[in-house]
C-alpha cells in the first residue's frame, strides 16, 4: 500500500476564492477543469482570478482510469458556450486564456468547431490576450485538427499523459503514437503555434521510459512539457504507485531541457495549465 500523501503535496483550500469564482462561472453555465478534475491548485489559481475553461460540457465519452472528470450520457454542445467563455475571460481580465474540453467521440468533428468558435470569440473580446487550447486527440483526423489549428491559437496542447507501456492501463481508449502525431502535425501545419504536452509521474513508469518520451517530444519539436505527480481522484481510480520527491522532478526538468525541449515545467503540483502564461513567455523569449 502506498504511503500517505507527503507534505509537499498539501495545499490550502481557499473557500472564499472558490465561492467567488463559482458565482461567476455558474451564472454563465460554464465548467472548468480546475473543479471537474479536482485540481489541487484550484485555491491558488482562483484566488488570482484565473481558471481553465472546459467546453463541450462536463461529461466525457472516454473512461481514462486516472481522470476525475465524470463519464456518462453527454448533451449537445451549447451554442452560447463560446460567447460565455469570452465574457467570463473579459470579466476576469485574463491576459492569457486557457480552454480545454472533455473528449467528445460522439461528435462527428470531436468538438473541433466548438474550439474554433470559442477561439474566435476570445479574439474578438480580448484582442490583446493570448489564447491556449488543450485539445483531445480528435481521433487523429487531420481535417478536424485543421479546424482548430487554422484559428491560430498561441498554444495548442495535447497531453501524452503517461509512458507508452502504461497506456493500456491508464488510458485504454487512447493511442500514444496518435497523440504524438497530433503534436507533430500541429507544428507542421503552423510552425508559429507553440505545442505543449504533459505527463504524470507515480503510475509505475521508469526513468528510462520518461526519458524516451522526452526524446520523442524533441523529435517532433514540442515546445513545452509539463510534468506533475499523479494524484488519485477517488478510490475508483488508479492507485498512486509512488510519490516522486521534488528533487527528482527538478532533475527531469534539467534532463528535458538539455535534450532540447525549450521549456519544461516539472514539480509535484504542476498541471497542464498551471502558470501557462509563464510557459508561453519562456518559449517566446528563446533566441
Amino acid at each position: 500500500m502506498i504511503a500517505k500523501k507527503p507534505e509537499w503535496l498539501r495545499r490550502v483550500y481557499d473557500f472564499g476564492a472558490v465561492q467567488s469564482m463559482d458565482s461567476l462561472l455558474n451564472g454563465l453555465n460554464l465548467n472548468t477543469v480546475c473543479k471537474e478534475a479536482s485540481c489541487p491548485n484550484i485555491g491558488e489559481c482562483w484566488r488570482h482570478r484565473t481558471a481553465t475553461f472546459m467546453i463541450l460540457g462536463s461529461i466525457c465519452t472516454r473512461n481514462c482510469r486516472f481522470c476525475g472528470v465524470a463519464k456518462g450520457q453527454v448533451a449537445p454542445p451549447d451554442p452560447q458556450e463560446p460567447e460565455h467563455v469570452a465574457r467570463a475571460a473579459a470579466e476576469l481580465g485574463l491576459k492569457h486564456v486557457v480552454v480545454t474540453s472533455v473528449t467528445r467521440d460522439d461528435l462527428p468533428d470531436g468538438g473541433a468547431a466548438q474550439f474554433a468558435v470559442t477561439i474566435a470569440a476570445l479574439r474578438q473580446a480580448l484582442p490583446a490576450s493570448t489564447v491556449e487550447v488543450l485539445i483531445p486527440d480528435l481521433q487523429g483526423r487531420c481535417h478536424d485538427l485543421d479546424t482548430v489549428i487554422d484559428t491560430a491559437p498561441d498554444v495548442l496542447g495535447h497531453n501524452i499523459e503517461t509512458v507508452p507501456a502504461l497506456y493500456a492501463t491508464v488510458r485504454p481508449q487512447a493511442d500514444y503514437r496518435r497523440s504524438l502525431e497530433v503534436l507533430r502535425y500541429t507544428k507542421e501545419r503552423n510552425p508559429a503555434v507553440a505545442t505543449k504536452t504533459g505527463i504524470m509521474l507515480g503510475l509505475g513508469e521508469s526513468r528510462a521510459e520518461v526519458e524516451a518520451v522526452m526524446d520523442d517530444l524533441v523529435g517532433i519539436h514540442c515546445d513545452v512539457l509539463t510534468i506533475g505527480q499523479y494524484l488519485q481522484p477517488s478510490r475508483r481510480h488508479l492507485e498512486v504507485k509512488e510519490y516522486i520527491p521534488p528533487e527528482v522532478f527538478a532533475e527531469y526538468k534539467g534532463i528535458g531541457e538539455r535534450k532540447g525541449i525549450p521549456h519544461v515545467a516539472s514539480a509535484p503540483l504542476v498541471r497542464s495549465s498551471y502558470h501557462a502564461a509563464e510557459a508561453l513567455q519562456a518559449v517566446e523569449a528563446r533566441p
